[in-house]
C-alpha cells in the first residue's frame, strides 16, 4: 500500500479530521489546508472536518478557520500541512489528537507524526493534495476545492515562475482548471495590494541594501511597520520583489516581531541558502528559506554570510 492509499485508508477510519498548518501562512498553506478539507467533506459528507489555526483577513478569501474545543481532538484525526518544522505549527495542539500525519514540501528535517508524506519536489502542498486526490478514485473534489488548490500552487511557484514548477505542476493546474471557478480572479486576488502595501513596495525599493556581490537585505523595524500602518501578516507580499532587480542573486528580508526579535526571509536565484537558514533556527528549500535572528547583532552576521555565500556562488559561476 502507497502513501497516499495509506493517507486516504485513514481519513475512511476516523468520524473527526481537524487540519493545521504553518503559522503566518502562505497561499500554499491555506490552499492546501483548505483545499484538503473540501475534498474530505465532498468524499465523506458525515465526517466533521475542522481547519484551524489564526484567521488573516488578507486569505478570507480563501477560507475561514474554525474554532475546536480541546476535547474534539481526543478521538481526532490530525493532518498538519505545509509545515516542516513543529514549532512553526499553528495551532500548539496538533500532538493532542489521536492520530497525526505530516504532509508537506520542504526537506524532511523535522520528522513528526504518525505517517509522513514528504515530498520535496513537488512545488507546494497543494500540488501533493490534488495528488492524493487523484490517486484514489473514491475521493471527490468541489469546484471551491480545486479553487482553492490551485490558489495555493499559484502562489508557491511565484506564478509558474520558481524552478520549483515542473511539467507535472502544468498537468495539476491543468486538471484543476477543468473545475468551475475564475482563473482571473485567482490572479487579481494574489497581485492585489491596498495602500499600505504600496507604500511597503516603494519602502523596500528606496531602502534595499545591495552589496557588490548581489546579496541583498532590508530590515523592517516595528517602527517602520507601524508608520507604513501594516498588520501583522501584510510583509510577505513583498518578499519576491528584490528578485525583480537584476542585480540582485540573493536577498534576506528582517521582520522584527512584536517581541523584539526578527523573522528572517531568505530567496535566492541560484546560491542554495537553506543550510544558511539552518544556522539561525530555521530551514527550508534551497532557494527559499525562513530563519529567526534574535538582535541587530545576528542580523549583521546573516547578512555577512549571505555575502560570502553569494561571492563564493560567483566565483564557482567564473569558473
Amino acid at each position: 500500500m502507497n502513501i497516499k492509499e495509506q493517507i486516504f485508508e485513514k481519513i475512511s477510519e476516523y468520524d473527526t479530521i481537524i487540519i493545521h498548518r504553518h503559522q503566518r501562512p502562505d497561499p500554499d498553506a491555506v490552499g492546501s489546508q483548505m483545499g484538503l478539507a473540501e475534498i474530505i467533506k465532498a468524499t465523506f459528507p458525515d465526517k466533521k472536518v475542522y481547519c484551524v489555526g489564526k484567521q488573516y483577513k488578507s486569505f478570507a478569501w480563501l477560507g475561514e478557520t474554525d474554532e475546536v474545543a480541546d476535547d474534539v481532538y481526543k478521538d481526532a484525526l490530525v493532518i498538519v500541512c505545509d509545515t516542516a518544522n513543529q514549532p512553526r505549527v499553528d495551532d500548539a495542539r496538533y500532538p493532542t489528537g489521536k492520530y497525526l500525519i505530516k504532509i508537506d514540501h520542504h526537506p524532511n528535517d523535522d520528522q513528526f507524526g504518525d505517517l509522513m508524506w514528504v515530498n520535496p519536489e513537488a512545488s507546494s502542498v497543494s500540488e501533493m493534495i490534488y495528488d492524493l486526490y487523484s490517486a484514489n478514485e473514491a475521493m471527490k473534489l468541489s469546484d471551491d476545492g480545486a479553487r482553492v488548490l490551485y490558489a495555493g500552487i499559484v502562489g508557491d511557484t511565484g506564478r509558474f515562475k520558481y524552478p520549483s514548477t515542473t511539467s507535472h505542476t502544468f498537468e495539476v493546474a491543468s486538471g484543476l482548471t477543468k473545475f468551475d471557478f475564475p482563473l482571473s480572479e485567482i490572479a487579481q486576488r494574489e497581485d492585489e495590494i491596498d495602500i499600505p502595501l504600496a507604500h511597503l513596495a516603494a519602502y523596500v525599493y528606496q531602502n534595499l541594501h545591495i552589496s557588490e556581490s548581489g546579496a541583498a537585505y532590508i530590515v523592517l523595524t516595528n517602527e517602520t511597520i507601524q508608520k507604513l500602518d501594516l498588520g501583522d501578516d501584510s510583509t510577505s507580499s513583498v518578499v519576491p520583489l528584490p528578485g525583480n532587480i537584476g542585480e540582485v542573486v540573493d536577498w534576506a528580508i528582517f521582520v522584527q516581531q512584536k517581541e523584539g526579535d526578527y523573522r528572517i526571509r531568505l530567496r535566492s536565484k541560484g546560491p542554495s541558502i537553506n543550510e544558511l537558514a539552518k544556522k539561525h533556527d530555521g530551514g527550508g528549500h534551497a532557494l527559499a528559506s525562513g530563519a529567526v535572528a534574535k538582535d541587530e547583532n545576528e542580523i549583521k552576521t546573516v547578512v555577512a554570510e549571505l555575502d560570502q555565500l553569494t561571492k563564493e556562488y560567483n566565483e564557482k559561476g567564473k569558473k
